[in-house]
């Protein structure tokens, strides 16, 4: 283990308490180097995969931390969580190992795989109750049962001891790599990058943190904008294991000083980037665990000759989900287009647009005519796939050419959302 003192100065955390208890609990995660990524970015690129983590994810860490420092009154009484799923998983295996009954509040729109993996992680330990839309409508719902059964809430990132046990994934990291320059982390609550932040500003301070978020969830970039945690009215939660509407002030407190910068990630590139690292490398990873990923291209100059640590942080990905995934992947790349298309009412009006409109590698994925009010065929949906996104700009010429009504509805983010 890296020489350390016992408390960091800087941040009041016990790195080395946690360090210790862990090691008999969690598996020691591989710092994997990536020759893909590497050639790629010119760079030496090393992946922590917390993905091959018991639970699949980081988060076992934190929880397992929090939950084995209590009393035994505490153990006794019962503990409850609110999770999106990993936080979840990890507490449920805790509970299980510590042989206590906790209860665990998740939100409906939670993938089944990760209600299962927690049912099983648990063991019989755990009571599993689906509250609310978002992960703040979930923890609200959890915070009032824990309240009303004088139980203990064990949070998912906000408290010093769930941020102490996600500094581990720091402690192994700088013992299996002496030095680097640039760390990439995903960001959710921020007890991943405030716990390894902290350690490694305090043992590796030359090392550049760099938080992400997907674009749809920027709490920790508004936080730090505004110098404070704020609000944020709505999230787009397709990234589920980093998708919250308010970063914790304890995690916000320490994010500050710790991280040297945030990026912001589309949710299409992060799809993409899944797809990449399951089809290159036959790696599984959940939204979140690809966030760190996803954010190299736009640091692709600075990290030129560098030596960069990308965090993996969980493989927890439902299966159901991978058409979603990969429709939302085409269309970030500018392969698939929507159109409502009002054709001309007359014989070959079709095939005119099959034959003369489309190119030659051109394919129609969906086609739908939209039934007016009075039954009458109003436009028809059309989704049309490509190979090259180039290809879009020579469709759009064709479609004017050939006179054809037509209305693009990809950017329009009502008529999507009603339509596709």
């Amino acid at each position: 283990m890296i020489a350390s003192k016992t408390i960091a100065p800087s941040f009041g955390l016990n790195f080395d308490s946690a360090s210790v208890k862990l090691r008999q609990v969690v598996k020691r995660t591989p710092l994997i180097y990536n020759a893909a990524l590497s050639k790629k970015y010119e760079c030496s690129i090393y992946l922590k995969r917390e993905d091959l983590q018991i639970v699949r994810s980081y988060k076992l860490r934190g929880a397992y931390n929090m939950i084995s420092s209590l009393s035994s009154e505490q153990h006794a009484k019962g503990v409850v969580c609110a999770s999106a799923g990993n936080h979840a998983q990890g507490f449920a295996y805790s509970c299980k190992l510590l042989n206590i009954k906790g209860t665990v509040f998740m939100p409906i729109i939670t993938p089944n795989q990760k209600v299962r993996q927690t049912k099983m992680f648990g063991d019989g330990h755990v009571d599993i109750k689906l509250v609310g839309d978002t992960f703040d409508d979930c923890a609200n719902a959890a915070k009032a049962f824990t309240k009303e059964n004088d139980m203990t809430f064990i949070p998912p990132f906000d408290d010093a001891k769930i941020i102490e046990g996600q500094a581990t994934v720091g402690v192994e990291i700088l013992e299996d790599l002496h030095a680097f320059d640039y760390l990439f982390a995903p960001v959710g609550g921020g007890g991943l990058i405030a716990g390894v932040g902290a350690y490694l500003k305090t043992y590796l301070p030359t090392a550049k943190i760099i938080g992400v978020e997907p674009e749809g969830a920027p709490s920790m970039t508004e936080a730090i904008k505004i110098g404070h945690p704020v609000q944020l009215n709505s999230i787009d939660p397709f990234v589920d294991g980093a998708a919250v509407k308010r970063v914790g002030d304890h995690t916000f407190n320490i994010c500050k000083d710790v991280i040297d910068q945030m990026a912001l990630v589309n949710e299409g590139k992060v799809c993409s980037t899944i797809l990449k690292l399951y089809n290159e490398d036959a790696i599984v990873v959940e939204p979140a665990g690809a966030l760190s990923i996803a954010a190299l291209d736009e640091y692709a100059a600075e990290i030129k000759g560098k030596t960069v640590v990308c965090i993996v942080s969980g493989s927890n990905n439902d299966i159901d989900r991978m058409q979603e995934i990969k429709e939302r992947s085409l269309q970030f790349e500018g392969l698939k287009h929507f159109f409502l298309i009002r054709f001309a009412q007359r014989p070959g009006a079709l095939k005119e647009f099959v034959n003369h409109v489309l190119g030659p590698t051109d394919d129609i994925v969906r086609f739908e005519y939209m039934q007016k009010h009075n039954k009458e065929t109003g436009p028809a949906l059309v989704g049309i796939e490509m190979q090259d996104k180039a290809d879009y700009e020579r469709l759009i010429q064709h479609m004017t050419q050939y006179n054809i009504n037509f209305t693009p509805i990809n950017k329009n983010d009502n008529l999507f959302g009603y339509l596709i």
